[in-house]
Formats: C-alpha cells, structure tokens, sequence
C-alpha cells in the first residue's frame, strides 16, 4: 500500500481558560502501518465533547490527561483499510478513539464493529455510541426516574440532553428541559416531545422553573454545573437524585470553580448527588445500544448531530461546545 499522510492536531499547551489556537501544533506525518494484530482505520468521523476540555488538563482525573505533544483524545468512527487481524476485512467500519487525525493505527481488540447499514455513521458517535451510553446510565441507573416523576435537563439541546429527555419521557416523566435559544426550546417541545423548555438566555431561570415544575423536581440531570445547579437544588423534591454528568459552565473558569451555595437541600430533602462517568458501565454497553436502537426503530428516540466539515476546522470547531453554537451532537468530517 501507498504511503499514507496523516494530518493530526497535537496538543502544545495546556490551555488557560478558553483554548486558543496556540494550545495545538498541526503536524502532518505518515500513517503508520499496522503490525500483527493492528487496523490501520481512515477516519469517517470524530466525536467533539465537552470532556476534551477536562482530558486537556494536568491532574487527577477519571482518565488520564493528554500528554503534551500527542495528539489530541477523540472518539471516532471509520473505516479499515488494512487489516492484520483475522476478525477484520478491508472495509469493515469500526468505532474507537481515532484521536484528531485522518488516519489511526490500532490494535483490534481496541475497536468495535459497527454495521452503517442499521444507522447513520454518526449515529454511532450520539445516540448509540458515548453519548447515548452517557444518557441511558446516568439516568436510568444513578437518576432511577419513575413514572409521573418531574424529570429536569439541563444542556438539553446538547447531545447527551437530548437523549435524557427523550428516556425520561419514554420512562413516563414529565420532563423540562433547559437550553439557550427560542430556537433550540422549541426543537425540545415540537421535536423531541418535551413537556416544556426554559431559556436561559431570556428572563429569570428561577421564576421560569417553578412554573415549569408546579410539583418540584424529582430528577436533575445536571450538565452544566453553576448557576442553574444552584437554582434546581433549591427546587428539588424529598428524596430527589441529582445526577452530576458535567459542568460545561465551569470548564473554562480561570478562577475557582463555583460551587452550590444551596447544597443543604441535600440535607433538608433526604436527597442525593451523584457523579456518573460512563466507563463504569462499559460491561453493558451493548444491552443498552439494543434498548436505544429499538426506540430508535419505534420512532422514540430521535438522533440530531450537528456535523462540521474538515479537520483543520478542528480547534474553532471545539470552541462551539462552549458557546453554545452546537445544536445536537457535534461531529467533525475530516
């Protein structure tokens, strides 16, 4: 085979604040061929999350930081184009952490055959890949919804919101989401079936929550962290669950990160805060991809992905995440 080039973004700095152009090195280098038991993967599609901007940071962590110089972290979806393991053939698509490149030589056992025929390729990268496990444990298994239940979202336009709320209703819930837009609350209520959606870029997030949930909150799905934490603590139920996915308000702070001053409702309503990572259930990943997949086939369970195109769009790519700009999953097209 031909000498393939690889583009990559490696990361040259840990970011303060906002990561800016600096932060990254653009190398372009040849792609390894894959020894005994390695893919040789073309990337089709990569997966941009807010947890890049954690995995950018020096310090303990549920998963180790990206070393400075290597290529940046990233999941992916593509397709073989060498193969020295039996399982694979040429052409078979695969899914597992391609990293920022156009091409990722792996060992097999560290990818998963997926099948372009049942969804879309970045299906795999939302609703059955990562973020939809993240969706389906953290409610499901840490929030323990129940039918009739207030169930509150936050990030609900967002890849991993989206999915919750879907679940939540599907499970019975009365479900609020919380996002930023006229636009992206009226996508929650008319598309994916909301009961209702607040903006927090319009008028007071409070108010607007109380009369969004007359009964209180039962669930908070929680991936923003900060202020809006602050304001569903000071809402929830006897014996609520809050479920603690992410804190995208916070990831970029160079100062302390803000904490909730209304952590004694914990104590006053019996109620329980929880983090969730997703690798801690990666033993039953595929009984959950069958469930979403059903939903998916019933007309449930909806799948928006918000893709941009070429990878050296890379570093303002990820920048959306943090702006909000992203509608649905976003996804980079190399």
């Amino acid at each position: 085979m031909a000498q393939l080039s690889n583009r990559q973004f490696r990361l040259a700095a840990r970011p303060v604040g906002l990561p800016k152009p600096t932060d990254w090195e653009f190398t372009i280098e040849p792609a390894r061929a894959p020894q005994d038991g390695e893919l040789l993967i073309k990337t089709a599609y990569l997966s941009l999350d807010p947890a890049m901007r954690g995995w950018m940071n020096e310090g303990k962590s549920y998963i180790p930081p990206v070393k400075i110089g290597a290529v940046m972290r990233a999941l992916g979806v593509g397709q073989v184009v060498e193969s020295r393991d039996s399982a694979f053939a040429v052409g078979d698509y695969v899914s597992s952490g391609l990293n920022i490149q156009d091409y990722a030589t792996l060992p097999a056992k560290d990818c998963t055959k997926i099948d372009p025929t049942l969804a879309p390729l970045t299906t795999y990268l939302n609703v059955l890949g990562m973020t939809g496990m993240t969706a389906y444990f953290g409610l499901l298994d840490v929030g323990e919804p129940k039918p009739g239940e207030t169930v509150v979202v936050s990030g609900a336009a967002g890849a991993v919101g989206a999915t919750v709320g879907q679940i939540a209703k599907i499970k019975g819930c009365r479900v609020v989401g919380i996002a930023g837009g006229a636009e992206k609350c009226a996508f929650l209520i008319n598309e994916l079936g909301f009961d209702a959606a607040i903006d927090y870029k319009a008028g007071d997030i409070r108010k607007s929550l109380k009369e969004a949930c007359p009964s209180g909150i039962d669930v908070y799905f929680d991936n923003v962290g900060g202020e809006i934490l602050d304001i569903c603590l000071g809402l929830i139920n006897l014996r609520a669950r809050i479920v603690i996915c992410g804190a995208i308000s916070q990831y970029n702070n160079t100062t302390a990160i803000k904490g909730p001053a209304n952590y004694l409702s914990l104590l006053v309503n019996r109620a329980r805060m929880q983090g969730m990572v997703v690798f801690d259930y990666a033993d039953r990943y595929h009984l959950a991809a069958q469930e979403m997949a059903t939903w998916m086939h019933q007309g449930k369970l909806k799948s928006r992905e918000d893709i941009v195109h070429g990878l050296e769009t890379f570093p303002q790519a990820l920048l959306k995440l943090f702006s909000g700009e992203n509608f649905g999953k976003l996804v980079l097209e190399p």
